[in-house]
């Protein structure tokens, strides 16, 4: 099985880090995997949806420590690895929110610190009850200054800042309630349910919900009147296709669209 395993069924691509030695951390290696696969992905026009699960005891337990201190070794101390690192993570990070199918984590075990920044950034994440959740770099001396952007662009501040500097893991109750994950269900129904709400978002016009996961991330940057703006433009070209027409049509006669797309 590859580092990184996929299976397409039903418009949904299936991804399972594989690597359960090391709990699935973002090493080199499965990072190279996650971008190439994303990116692959964002081209398709038969995927519609993405799950990423985790194999083993655990969803991701962060970056490879053991990498990490090897590259200490070099004459800059590992000054020039550790940034290429953080770029490299940053970008199959962005890569999530910027390509146009929703990407939602299964989530199950543990997900620490850039494990945790994962969940932060998927579109969406079931978890399994009993998962942990934590940014807890400082236990260790290292503060998660990378994950943070993620957290803090999900959870109140507060309670992201609690996270950040007492290294404290949450469970899956807590992390519904701060808006880190969706929803939590059994252990033995995780896998059914997740795949349930990609199926849901698969079923829907692919067309409206790659334009709309666009100016969702878009207009969250944004000033409330330039959001207006951009919005205001994407619902025009969004009414202007074919099959939103007949989508309209169809609801208005009673009846299931017949959807080119």
């Amino acid at each position: 099985m590859a580092l990184l395993d996929r299976t397409d069924r039903n418009h949904v691509a299936h991804l399972l880090m594989n690597g359960p030695e090391n709990l699935n951390a973002l090493s080199d290696a499965m990072l190279a995997a996650l971008q190439e696969t994303l990116d692959e992905i964002a081209e398709s026009d038969e995927i519609r949806a993405v799950t990423l699960a985790g194999a083993g005891k655990a969803f991701c337990a962060g970056h490879d420590l053991r990498e990490m201190q090897a590259a200490r070794q070099s004459e800059d101390a590992g000054a020039a690895y550790f940034a290429d690192l953080f770029t490299r993570c940053t970008g199959v990070m962005q890569t999530i929110q910027a390509i146009p199918q929703p990407v939602i984590a299964q989530v199950h075990g543990v997900a620490a610190a850039a494990g945790c920044q994962l969940v932060a950034t998927c579109d969406m994440a079931v978890a399994a009850h009993g998962t942990r959740f934590g940014v807890n770099g400082v236990n260790i001396g290292l503060f998660c200054s990378t994950p943070m952007v993620a957290l803090t662009r999900n959870v109140p501040r507060k309670r992201a800042f609690e996270m950040l500097t007492t290294g404290r893991l949450i469970e899956t109750d807590e992390a519904a309630e701060i808006g880190l994950i969706n929803r939590a269900v059994a252990a033995e129904d995780l896998e059914t349910a997740t795949t349930e709400l990609a199926e849901t978002v698969a079923g829907k016009l692919a067309s409206a919900v790659r334009v709309g996961k666009s100016a969702f991330y878009d207009q969250a940057q944004m000033t409330t009147e330039a959001a207006y703006a951009l919005t205001g433009d994407v619902m025009v070209r969004n009414m202007l296709e074919r099959d939103t027409d007949e989508g309209i049509t169809a609801f208005l006669e009673k009846r299931a669209p017949d959807w080119a797309g």
